[in-house]
């Protein structure tokens, strides 16, 4: 399991593990992407808004229909991949996901009754030995961001090319470190020439330098390609070890 991980708000660790997890499903993988940033929840509805996602929905006849999370409209497909993550490790029966798609999974509707540590634990068990799992965290150092870290066997570290957004990124990879969640790498979000002194700043080395892709980068074929190269270097470190990966 791979925490997603940054500094403040808009680092773009969503971006990330959404384009990550679909660079993965494109190579064979059978990903699952589970938000766990229950606060500010977007995962999923970024998911249903690009149109990868939407495809796969329509292609196994999901049907859509509209929530209301947080005062905000998120769009939810029927299908498994519109799960919570709560749900899936309650229902008893393993996260089967599909190599055509990543499966996604959402915040719980009511975050503060659910032990979030627990909750992530179930689900590296609820998942197939292989699958990679993928959990979009909570910005920052906060105390909410403990609980994925935990769970997880690596972090994934987003962060803009800004002075203060890599402090606040290396404050998180420092507190991923102490949490038993070693950094596995940096995710450079909007500048492809990155400094080598990155690296030695987040005490890991980049995996990805990723485009500006404006409005929509997912949709952005350069933005496509730099999270396909990012899966194929994530795919060699030693936590990716056993992913059924092309």
């Amino acid at each position: 399991m791979i925490a997603v991980a940054g500094g403040k708000g808009g680092s773009g660790k969503t971006t990330t593990t959404l384009g990550l997890a679909r660079a993965l499903s494109r190579r064979g993988a059978p990903v699952v992407a589970a938000d766990a940033d229950w606060d500010l929840p977007n995962l999923h509805r970024l998911a249903a808004e690009t149109p990868a996602v939407a495809e796969a929905a329509s292609s196994v006849g999901g049907r859509g229909h509209v929530s209301r999370r947080n005062g905000e409209r998120s769009h939810r497909t029927d299908d498994a991949a519109a799960r919570t993550v709560l749900d899936a490790v309650r229902e008893g029966d393993a996260v089967r996901p599909d190599r055509s798609a990543p499966t996604v999974l959402a915040a719980p509707d009511a975050p503060r009754s659910v032990d979030a540590l627990a909750t992530f634990e179930a689900l590296d068990g609820a998942t197939p030995d292989g699958a990679p799992v993928l959990l979009d965290c909570p910005a920052g150092a906060s105390p909410d961001v403990a609980a994925p870290l935990r769970a997880s066997d690596g972090a994934l570290i987003a962060t803009p090319l800004r002075r203060a957004a890599l402090r606040d990124a290396a404050k998180t990879a420092a507190l991923a470190e102490r949490l038993g969640c070693p950094p596995l790498g940096a995710v450079v979000i909007g500048e492809t020439d990155v400094p080598e002194r990155v690296a030695a700043l987040l005490n890991c080395p980049v995996l990805g330098r990723v485009p500006d892709g404006g409005a929509a980068p997912l949709a952005d074929e350069a933005v496509r390609k730099a999270y396909g190269d990012l899966a194929r270097r994530l795919g060699e470190t030693a936590a990716a070890t056993g992913w059924q990966v092309a």
